[in-house]
């Protein structure tokens, strides 16, 4: 009977631990991608160091996930003490770098408000000066979402880098509609969108734009997140329940760490 509960509770914490092999290929990916994006995504988060940083960590916890899913693995199938005694280390470490974010997730939060972002737009955005990395990525992104500024075409009027650069203009080339939403589409009327007429401007802010588009993802983020948190605790008790047993078992048999 002990035998079958045993190997219930090994194929159980390899199905689990399966899953936070999944979890942490795919937040691995993730981080790569941002770090190495070729489209500019990367360039409007090293403008925070906050956000470049989590960045970082993002791919840190997606190496010791998939290194966790695979000791997990390894460990219960084998039934190895050391190789799930480096398994509970691992829970424990990336519980205390979670607690860790979400502690500074709390603090810093305010750098992530619309606040933040308008002000860093108006001190930074230089228009269409595509040598300028901050600039370039900004009108990458108003072109592709189709918007305007942080919270719309108003954001230029007191923009005094942009103003300096193009006193003529009432707003960035981005910041006007195309037939095509993308770098190669015409846009539609150029000369009456610079001048401030609104039919031929994008009004919306970015910021209502972007979150809209990440809401859905936010949600399934946090889902994700309780998730993982959950996995956890299950295999941690796992852990402590099969780590006892197959400790016993070779205690009985005069083996060690093998």
């Amino acid at each position: 009977m002990e035998g079958d509960c045993l190997s219930c509770m090994k194929y159980l914490m390899f199905v689990f631990n399966f899953f936070i092999f999944l979890g942490g290929t795919c937040l691995l990916g993730v981080g790569i991608w941002i770090i190495v994006d070729p489209t500019g995504f990367r360039e409007i988060v090293a403008t925070n160091p906050l956000l470049f940083t989590g960045a970082y960590i993002m791919l840190a916890m997606g190496v010791m996930l998939f290194l966790l899913g695979f000791l997990g693995c390894c460990g219960a199938i084998r039934e190895n003490k050391c190789l799930l005694l480096f398994f509970f280390v691992f829970i424990l470490l990336i519980f205390l770098a979670e607690l860790s974010a979400a502690i500074l997730a709390f603090i810093f939060r305010e750098n992530l408000t619309r606040e933040f972002f308008t002000k860093e737009l108006k001190k930074h955005y230089q228009g269409n000066n595509e040598s300028d990395v901050f600039s370039s990525t900004w009108n990458s992104v108003m072109i592709t979402f189709g918007c305007c500024g942080v919270n719309g075409p108003e954001d230029f009027e007191t923009a005094p880098r942009f103003l300096l650069l193009h006193s003529h203009n009432e707003v960035p080339e981005a910041c006007c509609r195309r037939e095509l939403q993308s770098r190669d589409g015409a846009i539609i009327s150029k000369e009456e969108c610079l001048q401030g007429k609104d039919m031929y401007q994008n009004q919306q802010g970015c910021y209502t734009v972007i979150l809209n588009s990440f809401e859905t993802y936010v949600y399934l983020a946090g889902a994700l997140a309780i998730g993982v948190l959950a996995i956890e605790v299950y295999s941690s008790v796992n852990f402590c329940i099969l780590s006892t047993k197959v400790t016993k078992r070779e205690y009985a048999k005069g083996k060690g760490c093998v």
